[in-house]
């Protein structure tokens, strides 16, 4: 199951909408953003009910 959900970019501030993917429960995976295409390091958090709790965009060296 996906979520469109909007998310700002790290590098370049940007807001963008984008596809979290709900179905694998908690995750982490690198997207590169859609404006400056830089990789941002997606932090998915999951609740037991399969509900979406948290999402968290970081540079990928933080």
């Amino acid at each position: 199951m996906t979520d469109l959900q909007s998310v700002q970019c790290p590098y370049c501030g940007e807001t963008f909408e984008t596809g979290i993917d709900i179905s694998g429960g908690s995750q982490e995976y690198v997207e590169d953003c859609y404006v400056c295409c830089r990789p941002i390091v997606f932090h998915i958090e999951v609740g037991a009910d399969g509900e979406l709790i948290s999402i968290e965009t970081l540079r990928e060296n933080d």
